[in-house]
């Protein structure tokens, strides 16, 4: 019997996140666990980008009276 139900659960630490997995393997329940980032994907691919770029050396000092400049 196939049904639409949907369930969302927001196990709070990964002990939790492994008890909901267990449960649902001891029921042969199907599921899958969704790696969601709160984060907009541009802004992440940004920060990764600076990230790379600093490491690199590919950066720009100001002294801090050219700041407000």
């Amino acid at each position: 019997m196939k049904t639409q139900n949907v369930l969302i659960a927001h196990p709070s630490n990964e002990n939790e996140l492994s008890i909901i997995k267990a449960f649902f393997e001891a029921l042969k329940i199907k599921f899958e666990v969704a790696e969601e980032s709160p984060y907009n994907p541009e802004f992440v691919a940004k920060i990764q980008k600076s990230r790379k770029q600093a490491i690199e050396g590919k950066t720009v000092k100001l002294a801090l009276d050219d700041i407000w400049k």
